[in-house]
This record gives C-alpha cells, structure tokens and sequence, in this order.
C-alpha cells in the first residue's frame, strides 16, 4: 500500500522550482539573466563575489559561474568548493573565450556571445530532468556546430568524436572535403580512416575528452591529411571537451583554413 503522505512529499518537491546561482561581477548580466530565468520557472539566486556566492551553495540546485570575475578571481574557484561539498550539483561555466584551460570541473561550458538564451535554457532543462530522474536526451551536436561556425567563419570544419575518436557528428563543410555524405562518418573511427593522423593526435583526443582541457595546434601540421588535391590545405586546430549526447565525455574539433599551398 501507497503512504500517501510519503507520496505528497515527493510530489511536492518535484514541483519545487529548480534554484539557480547565478555568479558574474557585473550588475546587468545578473539582472537580465535572472530576470529571463524568472520568467521560464526558475528560482534564482544572484552572487556577485566568490564569497557571497560561496555562501549560497547549500541552497542550490544548479550553479552558472561566469569563468573570468576580474582582478585576477575565477568562477572556478567557486566550482571546486561545489565539487567539494555538493559533487552531485550541476555547474555550467560561462566564458568569453574557449581557449581557457578548465580541467574537469564543469558539467558544461557555454560561450559568452556566441551561446545564446536558448542555449543556457536548454542546458539548465537537461540538468533539470536528470536531477528529478526523469529520462533525457540532450544532442548537442548542431549546437556546437553553429556555434563554432559563428566563431570561426563559414570556413570552419566541425567534427565531433568519442574518446577513442568515433565520429558522433561531422559538419557538412568537413563532409564536402571528402566528396561525402555527413552521415558516412557516423560511427567510424578517426584514426582507422586516416591512420596517417598517428598516435599523438590519438593521444590528444583522450587526454581532452578525459581531463576536459582545451588544446590548441599551433604547428600547422593540419587534421586530417587530405586527399592529395591540389592545393593542400594547412589547418589551425582547436580540440575542446564537450558531453556528447549520450553523457560520455568527448572532443569537438574545430578547424579552419590559414593557409593553401599549391603542389
């Protein structure tokens, strides 16, 4: 038989509105971000110091930390004292540039000017679901590539892979360059394709994907090695952590033409 006080109790707290810490050291991104989050169901509580914010974290259910606070601080900080206390809160680190180093402290992270509301939305809805247990899919994956396309030019090559380097997702550009279809590359493996990438670019995509630091190729040495069509293209690479659709840990890689060099 049902306890149905026990059940009233339950029902009550899946109905509590999610609380939200919302960290930055500006007034006006506090205002308009907790005035959207309002407006969709959400409780929301403001901080705009690591101390004040380290004082709210048992009442939270959710933390969105602006990653650069200014005179040297860092929404990371924050993000460690959760992990800490709380390791079962979600964190979303918001940041102005993806080439910041965070190691394997936030859920997910979004990037300032190019993640829209909708993307924060979308993100705090899914940590939502999973903390109430109720089952969730979320497919990051054309969201990743609109966002890198936005940062990087209509030039930008977009691949998305596991941490062994399965392909989970390729834009149509990268596609293009092979004279496939983006639905090829789906489940085959990187490296099995073009062993010529080696065990160093194999290497980069594990440690990515498991410690969640961003690496970025300076050499010029390209991915992958293209079909030997003239001209050769040469590549700026950026390989970043993301949570792939299925929550594993994975790598979106990101490249972009800076150089055409005729055989």
């Amino acid at each position: 038989m049902t306890d149905g006080k026990s059940g009233d109790v339950v029902n009550i707290a899946a109905r509590r509105p999610i609380r939200v810490l919302l960290l930055d050291d500006r007034e006006e991104n506090l205002i308009l971000r907790s005035a959207i989050l309002r407006q969709n169901g959400y409780e929301v509580v403001t901080s705009s110091s690591i101390e004040e914010a380290q004082q709210r974290l048992p009442q939270i259910d959710i933390a969105v930390l602006d990653y650069h606070l200014g005179a040297g601080k860092f929404g990371t900080d924050v993000a460690e004292s959760l992990r800490r206390e709380r390791p079962q809160v979600p964190i979303i680190i918001l940041s102005a540039t993806l080439e910041r180093r965070f190691g394997g402290i936030a859920d997910m992270h979004l990037l300032k000017g190019y993640s829209s509301v909708d993307d924060l939305l979308a993100a705090l809805r899914h940590f939502e679901a999973k903390r109430r247990g109720k089952p969730v899919v979320i497919d990051a994956r054309d969201f990743y590539y609109s966002r890198i396309s936005m940062a990087m030019g209509d030039d930008a090559v977009l691949e998305i892979l596991d941490a062994e380097g399965n392909w989970q997702f390729v834009n149509d550009y990268f596609a293009g360059l092979f004279d496939k279809k983006r639905q090829w590359f789906t489940g085959r493996n990187m490296f099995e394709t073009f062993p010529e990438l080696g065990e160093d670019w194999r290497e980069i995509v594990r440690t990515v994907a498991e410690t969640r630091e961003t690496y970025i190729d300076r050499s010029f040495r390209g991915i992958p090695n293209l079909p030997r069509k003239n001209p050769r293209y040469i590549w700026n690479v950026l390989a970043f952590p993301l949570k792939l659709h299925d929550d594993r840990n994975g790598v979106a890689l990101s490249a972009r033409i800076i150089e055409k060099k005729t055989l």
